[in-house]
């Protein structure tokens, strides 16, 4: 039995233990980060002090499975500044972790700074494995011998970007993960429990699949800079997990959190603030916004959140059609609205505008919240879980087709060049987002006009607001096999015959 949930663990895949990677700015953190994780997932620059956030990810070194968490560089900073609120952030890292992978520049050698956190580490965290990073050649020798000094043991020779040293890496984390494993045993119930054998004709009820630990439901939050998109996830966490101040543009790379928000679990994708892109000149802030873009393409829900003091500037409308161009599930959060006097007028001219500026999305929820205070949140909640449910609703052919023969009844489609346009019939092709197809004779002669007539008539009768909805004319082929053939030539009997006929 031991043996067979050893290996019923390693299909599963749960993390066994949490590591997290702490250095000074510019040590190769994040380069180590994407390389255990196996992805691109951290922003890599060669101007120090990239990372701001903790970013997690399951990492895979041999058959080792683990959490491991990129930090911000530490800094010589204590007071409420930003380098001082990104220290307290990844000082707490050091507390949640249970192995600390200190790590230094062994071309650069041992700093002041890195003797000061050695000294800190050691005090904190348990576990902690030195590792001397870019050491690769011999101008690193003199640093990897400087780092004996720091009182932490034998450092790894260690390159990051090369791959070079996690042989030894995995030597000193495969004992710490056999500790943990056998604690994980000692500590689990002895009953033997069938996980999801009996679920999947439970869930075949469902039209709209549901959320789970597994597949949770992914919610990315976008806006433009300093509308509050870390404050708001921060007070949905109900903890300070994400770096925020009044300084616009703090986070740079899009962060994922696994939560469970008030019984649904999510995955909620906190991105970096969108300016217009004539404004966007640096390097850095490039690669922030793409990879903002890139959350938008793998989410499900979009949240857009906007200034209740600039609401739907130029940006903020850019974005929202963005998402619903990607075919997303959009709802639109205005934040700052416990500071907002006249509420009831303002409401009023957000919803007019909304309704004038973003036809394309008419009918998606616009939620007002305060990100400082949380008011606000279960309404949000409430929009998310609807905009997902319409974003995959499926209606039946045949009431597809009841709808359809009403729509022709009430505006029959035009007859360009006198030409006559049949719809035959309809279906619905896909979900997420609904996708409708309809068969008729001259699809290229349908105008877009009739098109948003027949989307809109879905929305309305069908229930679908705010949902991106896609609708093909597709031709349907002629029953005749010799339409449009040429008519062959006769063949000489043929003609032959003709001829004595004559």
């Amino acid at each position: 039995m031991r043996y067979g949930a050893r290996l019923n663990r390693k299909k599963l895949g749960p993390m066994s233990f949490t590591l997290a990677i702490v250095g000074r700015p510019n040590v190769g953190k994040s380069t180590l980060f994407n390389r255990l994780v196996g992805k691109k997932l951290a922003l890599v620059d060669d101007q120090p002090g990239v990372t701001r956030d903790l970013r997690e990810g399951e990492a895979r070194l041999g058959d080792l499975r683990f959490t491991v968490i990129d930090t911000a560089g530490l800094e010589d900073a204590t007071d409420n500044s930003l380098e001082g609120r990104m220290r307290r952030l990844t000082e707490r890292a050091v507390d949640m972790a249970d192995v600390c992978l200190f790590m230094i520049d062994a071309r650069t050698g041992v700093t002041p700074v890195d003797e000061m956190f050695a000294d800190i580490l050691r005090k904190k965290s348990a576990h902690v494995i030195l590792a001397a990073n870019k050491s690769e050649g011999s101008a690193a020798d003199a640093g990897v011998l400087e780092a004996y000094g720091l009182g932490l043991g034998e450092p790894i020779r260690l390159s990051g970007e090369h791959g070079e040293g996690l042989n030894d890496l995995y030597s000193q984390l495969l004992p710490i993960s056999e500790r943990f494993e056998k604690t994980a045993q000692d500590n689990a119930p002895l009953t033997d429990v069938s996980v999801d054998e009996d679920l999947d004709d439970e869930d075949a009820e469902y039209e709209v699949p549901q959320p789970t630990m597994d597949k949770p439901l992914q919610v990315a939050v976008v806006g433009r800079p300093n509308a509050g998109k870390s404050t708001l996830i921060n007070k949905i966490l109900g903890e300070d997990r994400l770096l925020t101040g009044p300084e616009a543009g703090i986070t740079r790379d899009a962060i994922s959190l696994k939560i469970d928000w008030a019984g649904t679990p999510m995955r909620v994708f906190d991105t970096a603030g969108m300016r217009k892109k004539a404004k966007v000149q640096e390097k850095l802030e490039k690669l922030s916004v793409s990879d903002g873009l890139r959350a938008v393409k793998f989410a499900e829900v979009v949240v857009v959140l906007l200034d209740a003091d600039i609401p739907f500037e130029q940006q903020d409308l850019r974005i929202a059609d963005l998402a619903e161009r990607e075919g997303r599930a959009v709802v639109v959060a205005v934040n700052k609205w416990d500071i907002e006097d006249n509420k009831q007028e303002k409401l009023k001219n957000l919803k007019e505008a909304f309704a004038r500026l973003l036809p394309q999305l008419r009918g998606a929820p616009l939620v007002t919240v305060s990100a400082k205070t949380g008011k606000g949140l279960d309404r949000l909640h409430a929009a998310i879980m609807r905009a997902y449910d319409v974003w995959n609703r499926r209606v039946p052919t045949a009431a597809l087709n009841r709808w359809l023969i009403g729509m022709l009844e009430q505006h029959p489609p035009p007859a360009p060049q006198g030409k006559r346009i049949k719809l035959r019939y309809m279906t619905q092709a896909k979900t997420r987002p609904p996708g409708f197809v309809v068969m008729c004779s001259h699809p290229d002669k349908i105008p877009a006009s009739y098109t948003r007539y027949l989307v809109n008539g879905l929305r309305e009768d069908f229930d679908m607001p705010g949902t991106p909805i896609r609708l093909y004319m597709r031709g349907q082929a002629d029953k005749n096999p010799y339409k449009g053939r040429k008519k062959a030539a006769p063949s000489k009997l043929r003609k032959h015959l003709e001829g004595r006929r004559d």
